[in-house]
């Protein structure tokens, strides 16, 4: 018998997606090691200081010392991601722009759904990095992805497409892998790095979690994404937190009409 794909109790648990579903992650760095980083701005001063292997941290009234991965996006761009040793229920993102002396923290926030809310919920506190140059457009919001259908390969096996439809939703659908015809449409927050690079985050409501991606848009055919996700696992007892990589390419682009746009 077919597994029936609308009834959602038969939906992958996160800890049942995460093997092998890491397989493309970029190998990460050390660049950040021996660096202190303050970023200053809504919500700030917060403070990292990275060694080899663990970042402490204090932001928005958490602090900590955790094992991070540190990833680089482009040239002295780079993308830190850790599960905080002391709250089991936050996982922290910066975006560290050294060339242009802008940051964005992301936490995340896991705690139980309600009619009203996904059970992650993400913090965004942008600013500048205290002792560089803040140089070129501020990290904000941005509508630049809607219209666009984006094709991601995570590993040889597990692919998807993801359509960005407005400021507050995408659609997903599994093309290959263990989730493999299930979609569904979850709600998105996207910030502008660099022109080209985006910061993409997403909700769920049906499988208790949410994500933190970075990705390169400059080449269409050619687009490299860095990202992590967060939730619980399928007794809803313990959190499940990994990282993982993609590789991209831009199927197509909706042009709606000027008046219709939901981009405006």
């Amino acid at each position: 018998m077919s597994l029936n794909l609308l009834d959602t109790s038969n939906w992958l648990p996160l800890d049942g997606l995460a093997p092998g579903f890491d397989a493309n992650k970029a190998p990460t760095v050390q660049d950040l090691a021996g660096k202190e980083l303050t970023v200053v701005g809504d919500g700030g001063p917060m403070t990292f200081s990275f060694d080899d292997e663990e970042v402490t941290w204090t932001a928005t009234g958490y602090t900590g010392t955790s094992t991070h991965e540190v990833f680089k996006v482009a040239e002295d761009l780079y993308y830190a991601q850790w599960h905080s040793s002391v709250d089991a229920g936050l996982a922290v993102s910066l975006i560290a722009d050294l060339a242009n002396g802008r940051g964005l923290y992301i936490g995340a926030h896991l705690g139980r759904a309600t009619a009203g809310s996904t059970a992650v919920q993400h913090d965004f506190r942008v600013g500048t990095l205290e002792g560089f140059t803040a140089t070129g457009d501020a990290i904000g919001e941005s509508t630049a992805l809607i219209g666009r259908r984006v094709e991601w390969i995570y590993s040889p096996v597990h692919a998807y497409e993801h359509v960005y439809l407005s400021p507050t939703w995408y659609t997903w659908q599994c093309l290959a892998g263990p989730e493999r015809g299930l979609a569904d449409t979850d709600s998105n927050t996207v910030f502008q790095v660099r022109p080209g690079i985006f910061v993409f985050t997403w909700r769920e409501k049906v499988i208790p979690c949410g994500s933190v991606t970075i990705a390169d848009h400059r080449d269409i055919k050619a687009i490299r994404s860095h990202g992590s996700l967060f939730g619980w696992d399928e007794a809803g007892v313990d959190p499940v937190h990994f990282t993982f990589g993609a590789h991209g390419r831009l199927i197509s682009v909706s042009h709606h009409s000027p008046a219709l746009n939901p981009a405006n």
